[in-house]
């Protein structure tokens, strides 16, 4: 498992930023327009990978952002979770021949090359199975994406499909702990702005 820890001065998103650990001085928060992004996931963890589908019909807004920053301070990862599944819908995630599900939080942030850091999250669709028999990957009840857009529109980045999110406020310290031995690999992805 992959445990990364980050300053919440970096908060974006509901603390996921946390693979490039990088901090948020110089970097803009950007509102945009719907985008619609094809990529390939590499499992390595199970040896799958194909096509991937994202779609981003609004972003989320500094208020839900705080609403989440705060719950996950003031209450814990659960509340997190049930604040998360109480926001509009920002998107989708599929693969072909898959409905997919919704994506929960959506934000971007211009980098200093003129690029763009992107984070989505959502909550992680367990089985019954799951559900009721409450193994440890159920403790990991969150679905995370990072991926960095170069100016050309192409980019790269992470999956976190199993994802456990912890913080303290004393600290001011933010823990997203993946499931996986490693995360799913996203590549060549191409951005296709203006569709839903």
């Amino acid at each position: 498992m992959n445990t990364y820890r980050f300053s919440a001065g970096a908060f974006i998103t509901i603390a996921l930023v946390c693979v490039s650990g990088w901090n948020s001085a110089g970097i803009a928060q950007t509102r945009g327009e719907p985008e619609q992004f094809n990529a390939s996931y590499v499992d390595i963890n199970t040896g799958r990978s194909g096509p991937i589908q994202i779609s981003v019909t609004r972003w989320s807004t500094p208020a839900e952002r705080a609403t989440l920053q705060q719950t996950l301070f003031k209450k814990g990862q659960d509340a997190l979770l049930e604040a998360l599944r109480d926001m509009r819908p920002v998107g989708r995630i599929s693969t072909p021949g898959n409905i997919g599900y919704d994506l929960r939080f959506a934000e971007q942030r211009t980098l200093p090359d003129g690029g763009r850091e992107i984070i989505l999250a959502t909550d992680r669709p367990m089985s019954f199975w799951e559900i009721v028999n409450k193994p440890r990957s159920s403790q990991y009840p969150f679905t995370w994406l990072q991926f960095q857009m170069r100016p050309d529109g192409t980019g790269q980045g992470k999956v976190a499909v199993a994802a456990r999110i912890t913080g303290e406020k004393a600290d001011d310290l933010i823990e997203v702990e993946d499931f996986a031995i490693q995360p799913v690999r996203l590549e060549n992805i191409r951005s296709e702005k203006g569709r839903k």
